[in-house]
């Protein structure tokens, strides 16, 4: 009877450290990858493989960015380079009598 005790303890206290262990998910979560600074790397002529070596990614997240950038309608350009060309046609809207 004791080692059913012992059998049962040791089983809830696996269950107990088990459930206070994150989530696999939450790994991924935290590494998550700058696809706009991939594109800026496949843009600027590197190959998948020096570009995931360079960021310490997998080549098969360079391949998921680029196949992203393609569904998206182009390149994945960052952030400051994709509002360049938005400021330059709000630019010339404004007329000069509105001064």
């Amino acid at each position: 009877m004791s080692k059913v005790k012992v059998a049962a303890g040791g089983f809830a206290v696996a269950l107990m450290l088990g459930a206070m262990l994150p989530p696999t998910s939450a790994f991924a979560a935290r590494h998550k990858v700058d696809c706009a600074k991939v594109m800026d790397e496949l843009n600027s002529g590197k190959k998948v493989k020096e570009v995931a070596a360079d960021l310490h990614i997998s080549a098969s997240s360079v391949r998921r960015c680029a196949k992203k950038a393609k569904a998206a309608g182009g390149t994945m350009a960052s952030p400051a380079a994709a509002a360049s060309p938005a400021a330059e046609k709000a630019a010339p809207a404004a007329s000069p009598a509105a001064h």
